[in-house]
Formats: C-alpha cells, sequence, structure tokens
C-alpha cells in the first residue's frame, strides 16, 4: 500500500541521485490533475538544481515518446498518464535514460531497472478514489527535498488540487491520500475546507488570495484544454503557482466563451447525429471542436452524460480528431481520432457497486485488437486512440467485448 509507494519513490530518489544528471525532461497532463502535477514535480526538481524541460501533451503518444527517446543520457520523468505503458517505453528507451513515471492511472509494471513505474495502482491504492496524480507527484517531491533536508509544505495544495480537479470524492470529500495532502495543506496555511450540504467545499491560497477550488480547477482545466495549442498548458502552470491574476482571468474568460459556443453549436445538432447500438450511444465530432484540444471531447461529454437527450442505460462515447501536431514537438502525422466514453449517474452506481462493467474492462482489449493506442482509463472515465475510419469498428468491437463482460455479471 501507501508505505511500498513511499519505498519505491525513495529508491527513485537514489537513482536519480545516482544517475548524475541535472537536465530533466518533465512530462505531464494539460487538465487540472496534470497541471497541478507539473507545476508540484517541476518546483521540486528546480529547488533541489535540476533543469527543467516541460512539456504538456494531451496524451503521451508513441509518436512523441519516439521523439523523446531518439537521445540518450537524460532523466525522464512522466506525471498523470503513462503507468499504462510502462512496457511499451521500456522497449523504446532501451535502457539509455532513466524513467520515472508518477501515475494513478490502472498500470502494467515494468520489469526495466530503468524505467520506475510509481502509479499507485500498483500498490493497492485506487487511483480514481485514493490518490490523484498530483497527491503521487506532492508525495514524490516530499521524498525528493525530504533527501536534502527541504520541506515540501508550501507545495501540498496543488498536491490536492488535481483530485479535486478529477472529482475523487467519497460522500462529497477528499479520501485516502488525497485527503491527508489536504490536511497537510491546511496545516501550512494554503488550504481550508468547510462542511457543506453533501459533502466538504475547498478553499486554495495562491498568490496571496483565496480561490475557489472548484473555479482554479475549471480555469486549468480551460487553459490546458481549450488553449492547448494557444500556450495554455503555460497559462495553466503560472496559475498553480501564482493564481488568477487580471490577465489570465481575461483569457480563461475568453477561451471559456469559446468553448461555450462550439458546445452550443453541437447540442443543437446532437440529436441528428447520435448513433445508438445496443449499450451504447455515440457521436463523431471530426474537426468541429477546432481550435480546441482533444480533451475537449471528454468534456463535453461529461457535460452531457445526464443530459435528457440521451439514454441514461447506455455507455456514452464521443471521437474527436486529433491535429497533426503538438506544442514543443512541431508537426506529427497521427492520422489518428481518439475516443472518450462516459457514464451517467444511474450507470456510475451499478459500476462502482459491481453490477455493470466499468469503461477500463473493455474500452482498452477492444481498441487493442485494432492496433489503436491505450494510456489512460478508468471504470467511469476513458479514452483511448485508433486511426481515422475505424470509428464504426472500434464501436463494433466496444459491443462485442462489452458483451463477453456482462455475461459475467449474470
Amino acid at each position: 500500500m501507501l508505505e511500498n509507494l513511499l519505498a519505491a519513490m525513495e529508491g527513485a530518489v537514489r537513482a536519480i541521485d545516482a544517475h548524475g544528471g541535472r537536465d530533466l525532461i518533465l512530462v505531464h497532463h494539460n487538465d487540472a490533475d496534470g497541471l497541478s502535477s507539473g507545476a508540484v514535480t517541476m518546483t521540486a526538481f528546480e529547488r533541489c538544481g535540476f533543469k527543467v524541460s516541460r512539456f504538456s501533451l494531451e496524451k503521451p503518444y508513441p509518436q512523441v515518446l519516439e521523439r523523446i527517446f531518439a537521445e540518450s543520457g537524460r532523466i525522464v520523468v512522466f506525471a498523470d498518464f503513462a503507468g499504462r505503458i510502462a512496457p511499451l517505453i521500456a522497449a523504446m528507451n532501451r535502457g539509455r535514460n532513466l524513467v520515472v513515471i508518477l501515475d494513478h492511472h490502472p498500470a502494467l509494471p515494468s520489469n526495466d531497472p530503468t524505467v520506475l513505474n510509481l502509479d499507485g495502482e500498483l500498490f493497492g491504492l485506487k487511483g480514481d478514489r485514493d490518490i490523484s496524480a498530483s497527491a503521487t507527484c506532492y508525495l514524490f517531491a516530499e521524498t525528493l527535498l525530504g533527501s536534502r533536508g527541504l520541506k515540501a509544505d508550501d507545495l501540498a495544495h496543488l498536491g490536492a488540487l488535481g483530485a479535486i480537479g478529477d472529482g475523487f470524492f467519497v460522500d462529497g470529500a477528499l479520501a485516502g491520500v488525497n485527503r491527508s495532502v489536504a490536511e497537510k495543506a491546511a496545516r501550512a496555511g494554503r488550504m481550508r475546507s468547510e462542511a457543506r450540504e453533501g459533502g466538504e467545499a475547498y478553499t486554495i491560497r495562491l498568490g496571496g488570495w483565496d480561490y475557489e477550488a472548484g473555479r482554479l480547477c475549471t480555469a486549468l482545466d480551460t487553459a490546458g484544454g481549450v488553449g492547448y495549442y494557444d500556450g495554455g498548458p503555460d497559462r495553466g502552470i503560472g496559475i498553480c503557482l501564482a493564481g488568477l491574476d487580471a490577465e489570465a482571468e481575461r483569457y480563461v474568460d475568453g477561451l471559456q466563451a469559446t468553448r461555450d459556443r462550439i458546445f452550443a453549436e453541437e447540442i443543437a445538432g446532437l440529436k441528428e447525429r447520435l448513433i445508438t447500438t445496443p449499450h451504447l450511444q455515440w457521436f463523431d465530432l471530426e474537426e468541429r471542436f477546432r481550435p480546441m484540444g482533444i480533451k475537449m471531447v471528454g468534456v463535453f461529454c461529461t457535460m452531457i452524460k445526464d443530459s435528457p437527450l440521451l439514454d441514461g442505460e447506455k455507455y456514452l462515447a464521443g471521437f474527436q480528431r486529433i491535429p497533426d501536431e503538438v506544442p514543443g514537438f512541431g508537426p506529427i502525422a497521427f492520422g489518428s481520432t481518439k475516443i472518450s466514453m462516459r457514464v451517467s449517474k444511474g450507470l456510475t452506481e451499478r459500476i462502482r457497486a459491481g453490477r455493470m462493467p466499468g469503461l477500463d474492462s473493455f474500452l482498452p482489449r477492444a481498441t487493442e485488437e485494432l492496433g489503436g493506442f491505450v494510456d489512460a482509463c478508468h471504470g467511469l472515465s476513458a479514452a483511448t486512440t485508433v486511426r481515422i475510419g475505424q470509428e464504426r469498428e472500434l464501436i463494433e468491437r466496444i459491443e462485442k467485448v462489452l458483451l463477453e463482460r456482462m455475461a459475467s455479471y449474470g
């Protein structure tokens, strides 16, 4: 459990020290949890004298990994993804770089001593309840700084922020490691909680100002998702470290207006575009969400999953085509589309009660059968990628795998 994860983190710090390099590549996700994770990890390494080159990705695509691992002798850190693809990373890396993975999604272990997978799921923790990526990164920062006689208490609020952004609550409140990190933040004067109907409300202190945590998470998701191709992740890191100044507020407000307009246009035509199968309802955005990042198909699915336009008994899926470029890496020919899946409140209750299959029990397998890319999937939210033109075939594979899974549920 947690003790074993912390012991593994101590081993990773020793490996970093033994490596001897001071240049480090940090690759993190672009949502609230990923940006919080990036801010915590970057700050901790910089305090220890490392030179950090930071990149934000919507997914750790193999095409991007190939570029990262084309060189050798470096330290590479992944935050808020890559737990499941540790074996792929090991195969690409071929022992040439020291790799540290700080994730919370369902994961696969690494048997390569140069690829250290510090994913809480491998240590008996639930990544969609007990520990977020930001909390994982905070624990690592605490371990790293502690090895130098330094404190990480003033970063704990960022460790909790990502859990709030991902909505990891039990009875409306943070639980497990996420709660422990939030309590450290409260003792450091950087966070407070108040009881409310149905749970707790959280306030985060940044740059000398107090912010409602949900507002911060919305700003981070908007900057990183809507503004992904417009420097939004860098703005998000700035918000994590200094708060929402007037310029950041204007930037986020402009992005929200863009998002609201595009979402409204899509909802207006959703009924005509929605396709239903025995257990799914799905749509294909193609390129209608440009210039927003591909995270936004998942955000859109989350927004509409309980809409009266939809059947609450069916799983929801949406496709969005991936632009052939990645900020910081230039043009990359993906030729791919992303599928995001979500579930209604009713299905959520049945999945949590063990009466229906979670998304992670069938979407990865269906995607892999088509040669697609699988990384971060949870039971209630999941996303993978396949080639453009495979959308209907993937839906058919999902139905097939899902039927097999449902047979075991009686």
